[in-house]
């Protein structure tokens, strides 16, 4: 039988970390695919509980660790991983660690893009465009890391329905269903053409 060898992923989030802790389970039980950490900007983000409930190593930086200095490189050389995973992570990437991960950094936007990208559209921001616009649809995004905000190449959409009676806290439910269903699977597909 031929062993396959460990694929290795780090996630970033600055949030409550439900996506974190969805991919954390969905490769619980694939052997070839370990999260090697969980790195956040925010001292009291959620995700940081919800790591240590799922036993896994998490750390936090500030914003100097992150963008001013190699601190949050060298944590990242250490940890080797095959693929960067921005789960509901809120800073711009610097262009250090894009250029030393060519193609490793994907990132999650809960809209189409290029629609509702770029600076400050996040979360509720996103959602609430959508609703001001009338969209009839939304969705998701992953796409790999470039140095503009939402910019990257996309590496897969998916869509769902809206009609005037979505609420922007019902966008934002059919957004997270979504993620939850597609963003472990899309991982999982880059992680093996590696």
């Amino acid at each position: 039988m031929v062993a396959f060898p460990t694929k290795r992923v780090v996630l970033f989030a600055s949030g409550s970390g439900s996506n974190v802790e969805n991919i954390v389970r969905y490769f619980r039980d694939r052997p070839n695919v370990t999260i090697a950490a969980v790195l956040t900007n925010k001292r009291d983000a959620k995700v940081l509980e919800r790591c240590d409930t799922l036993n896994i190593s998490a750390l936090y930086f500030n914003k100097t660790a992150f963008s001013q200095t190699d601190c949050v490189l060298e944590v990242l050389k250490g940890l080797d991983p095959d693929l960067i995973v921005l789960a509901g992570f809120l800073l711009k990437v610097p262009q250090r660690l894009i250029r030393n991960f060519p193609d490793k950094i994907i990132n999650i936007h809960p809209a189409l893009l290029p629609k509702y990208g770029g600076k400050g559209m996040y979360g509720s921001h996103v959602h609430r465009a959508v609703k001001q616009n009338c969209e009839k649809e939304t969705g998701i995004s992953i796409h790999f890391v470039n140095e503009n905000y939402d910019e990257g190449a996309i590496i897969h959409q998916a869509k769902t329905a809206l009609s005037p009676e979505d609420s922007v806290a019902s966008i934002a439910q059919k957004v997270h269903q979504l993620e939850y269903e597609h963003f472990p699977k899309v991982i999982e597909q880059l992680l093996a053409r590696q």
